[in-house]
């Protein structure tokens, strides 16, 4: 093989990244990711092809300026990468942990094509965590304009939304219906993959360096309302970024036993609570057995979470290990640290005993059909084939629906029937003059990146509402 052979083919395979040894993570709730040092970064960007047209920006919901800013870390110009990402994105740390940039901007590589696609997560990760570590990006000089805008939820949504209004001149408030400020980054989202001090702390801090200031404690649609924000507050305008809040669960026998939990509630008691920490007040007995149901990304944490407070985990999904929705890399991870997959089969009782805790979960074994309207092959019970295994929790990882609580309270906020709210799909208005949505809020569960881009668009519909434009 020749030199210039040997270079092709070094190009084609990424930068390994390091992690945790999968026996030793399993049990402790440190990042699992080490990420990359600089000289790991320099040459995982050096692969980049700077293609003319780069495909990769268009695969990215928040239109991050992915060539340039890898460009600067190809010739050591980290601070520089670090202003060129935060052009598009106020949570690079964030994004570059949990994003599934596998199906997104990496998806678009042309670099995948024959080999692997750049790392670009990891790199976003590698610049974001340079700059929290060595100070870092340039102020952006603002001139206030005069009007205020309220944000519902201190999501990623609402986040997103806020910086780029306070950026444009607005003055922002953030109202949080929790203590602590981040939405789903600081009470969905495992410490072992997106560290809370280390890093969502931090984004958040960033934020309020703009001006934007964050309120906690605050349930807009029940402490106060949509018309007290506008006609008491006077806020000229109004974003919901209240989230999906609202877990789904199955509806079978036995699901109101003591030990079935949301994984929406074992998530917040571990993450928001500290649930895992010993010198915390609000522990989680897991017991020696967890079944989570679903196969998703909200699955993959809640097993792993359970995992790590002890106990043998098993993940149950009615669809083959092929149709998992979970990301990749989520997947094997969990397969690395010991979780059990029992795919091809479904709840259909829980079963509890003579003191109302959970026992065992009967299942029935699936087989896939057809494919339905979205492509996916139907499950379809096989007749005779219940089982059961014995647990002490069980988790529902099903997804999540819109909190209704804010639209019920809002006179004249319609809602579909899923209790999205209804909105334009340009301006992002509802159907209620000056009143904006964006996120979970509008479309059901989704990523966090989504999110942002939703949070982005929800800004300039907002601005252009204020300025007649």
């Amino acid at each position: 093989m020749g030199d210039a052979e040997i270079v092709v083919a070094k190009m084609a395979e990424r930068v390994k990244v390091r992690e945790q040894d999968a026996k030793v993570r399993a049990t402790n709730f440190d990042e699992v990711c080490l990420g990359y040092n600089e000289e790991e970064a320099v040459l995982e960007a050096s692969r980049c092809l700077h293609c003319k047209n780069p495909l990769c920006v268009t695969g990215c919901p928040v239109g991050l300026h992915i060539p340039e800013f890898i460009e600067e870390i190809k010739n050591r110009r980290f601070k520089d990468a670090i202003n060129e990402i935060h052009k598009s994105s106020s949570l690079p740390a964030v994004c570059g942990r949990v994003c599934p940039q596998e199906t997104q901007c990496e998806a678009k590589c042309v670099l995948g094509i024959k080999g692997e696609a750049v790392s670009i997560g990891k790199l976003e990760r590698f610049v974001a965590d340079y700059a929290r570590e060595h100070g870092s990006s340039d102020e952006v000089p603002i001139t206030k304009n005069g009007k205020r805008v309220a944000v519902v939820g201190s999501g990623p949504a609402g986040l997103s939304c806020a910086t780029d209004l306070a950026k444009l001149g607005y003055e922002v408030t953030i109202f949080e219906a929790l203590h602590t400020a981040g939405g789903v980054l600081t009470y969905g989202i495992p410490e072992f993959r997106l560290p809370k001090e280390k890093v969502v702390i931090p984004e958040i801090e960033n934020v309020k360096k703009l001006g934007v200031k964050i309120e906690t404690n605050v349930i807009v649609g029940k402490t106060i309302s949509i018309d007290n924000l506008l006609n008491e507050e006077k806020f000229d305008a109004i974003f919901i970024a209240s989230g999906a809040g609202l877990p789904m669960f199955m509806h079978i026998p036995g699901e109101n036993s003591n030990g079935v939990f949301s994984a929406n509630e074992f998530l917040t008691r571990a993450n928001l609570m500290k649930g895992f920490r010993d010198d915390y007040d609000t522990p989680i007995k897991v017991g020696k057995k967890v079944i989570v149901v679903g196969g998703g990304n909200v699955a993959m944490d809640a097993s792993r979470t359970a995992l790590r407070l002890g106990a043998e985990t098993h993940i149950v999904y009615r669809r083959s290990e092929k149709e998992l929705p979970a990301r990749t890399e989520e997947v094997h991870h969990a397969k690395e640290e010991g979780i059990i997959f029992d795919t091809l089969c479904n709840p259909v009782e829980i079963v509890a005993d003579e003191n109302d805790n959970v026992r065992a979960v009967k299942l029935i074994k699936m087989e896939l059909g057809e494919p339905d309207e979205r492509g996916r092959r139907k499950p379809i019970e096989i007749k005779g084939s219940e089982f059961e295994i014995e647990c002490d929790m069980v988790i529902m990882a099903l997804g999540t629906t819109p909190n209704p609580m804010l639209s019920k309270n809002t006179k004249g906020l319609m809602t579909d029937k899923k209790g999205c709210i209804l909105h334009d799909d340009e301006t992002t208005e509802t159907s209620l003059k000056g009143i904006f949505v964006g996120g979970d809020a509008a479309i059901g569960s989704a990523t966090v990146i989504l999110a942002m881009g939703a949070g982005k668009k929800a800004a300039m519909g907002i601005h252009k509402y204020l300025t007649n434009k």
